[in-house]
């Protein structure tokens, strides 16, 4: 097995792992959410929700990467139907993600809000308190893991993924914290306040939480329009510039993306009138010279790179 499919594997492997275990607790949250009467905790089991249907996309979209990336091995060209991969689908998975997600948490502010004109709730704190401590401690615990395990696998659906655990584990733990002062409450002069825990910690949750999603949405749709990264087209131009002058070269035009998990990167040289061109073996060593001066070759780096006198053709 190739390091390629070996890696692929393994990221597969993580993600059907994850959304086993989170369509597990999310169905534990709404049945939690239900018979305690938590509309922090039902939401909590809804988010978790929308994750796990996200994480079957992003695993099915994994699929369809690793297979192309090993099909291209193999197949000639010509008879690969998607040519160019599947890596748009990434960036457009992970803006779907986090636009559903965004959307959850304000329907659930609004939610709050509304309990908290109409006096709140009144929910089974102690069964709250068992309910937010566990899954506080799996969420954290399963999102230390991955992030342990895509250390060397660089996925970003995997660091999405970690970014859920760890998310879903600090609400349990603000739930908990909540919860904990609610039951507390119990008793004393500041128990005709307790309807209004579950809503207000739900609306503190809720403004806490909504600010993550939003960078992942801005990367993704970054992808998706095929913004030219600051770091990558640097780092090529700067390549292309040490090119042209030990070549001889008139200019040099570089269009870079990334797309996902790819990185798309376009040279196009022009030489000056003339320019004597002994042999392609010439040129294809001045490309393999430049695409490893660049670094990161593998199937998801995409380098083409032209010579051409007309600089029309260039830009």
């Amino acid at each position: 097995m190739s390091r390629i499919e070996a890696a692929g594997r393994q990221e597969q492997a993580l993600l059907r792992q994850s959304l086993g275990l989170l369509i597990g607790l999310a169905g534990v949250s709404v049945v939690f959410g239900i018979l305690t009467g938590s509309f922090a905790i039902l939401f909590d089991g809804i988010y978790a929700l929308i994750d796990a249907c996200m994480g079957g996309l992003a695993l099915l979209v994994s699929r369809l990467i690793l297979q192309d990336a090993l099909r291209h091995n193999r197949d000639r060209p010509g008879k690969v139907r998607y040519q160019f991969g599947f890596w748009h689908l990434e960036p457009m998975v992970l803006a779907l993600n986090a636009t559903l997600l965004v959307l959850a948490i304000l329907y659930a502010l609004g939610s709050a809000l509304i309990l908290l004109v109409e006096g709140g709730s009144e929910p089974d704190f102690g069964w709250a308190v068992v309910y937010a401590g566990s899954m506080a401690v799996v969420c954290l615990a399963m999102g230390l893991r991955q992030r342990r395990r895509n250390r060397d696998l660089g996925s970003a659906f995997i660091a999405l993924d970690v970014k859920s655990w760890i998310m879903s584990g600090s609400i349990s733990f603000a739930l908990l914290v909540a919860f904990a002062l609610g039951r507390a409450m119990t008793g004393t002069r500041f128990e005709p306040w307790q309807p209004m825990v579950d809503p207000a910690i739900l609306a503190l949750v809720c403004l806490a939480v909504l600010p993550m999603p939003f960078s992942d949405l801005r990367a993704a749709v970054r992808d998706i329009f095929l913004l030219a990264p600051d770091d990558l087209d640097a780092q090529v131009t700067e390549v292309a510039t040490r090119a042209v002058a030990r070549h001889g070269f008139v200019e040099a035009h570089t269009y870079v993306a990334r797309v996902g998990r790819s990185k798309l990167m376009d040279i196009h040289f022009v030489v000056p009138p003339g320019w004597p061109v002994g042999s392609i073996a010439e040129l294809d060593a001045i490309r393999d010279r430049v695409g490893a001066e660049i670094g990161g070759e593998g199937p998801n780096r995409w380098l083409t790179i032209c010579f051409t006198e007309d600089v029309e053709w260039a830009s």
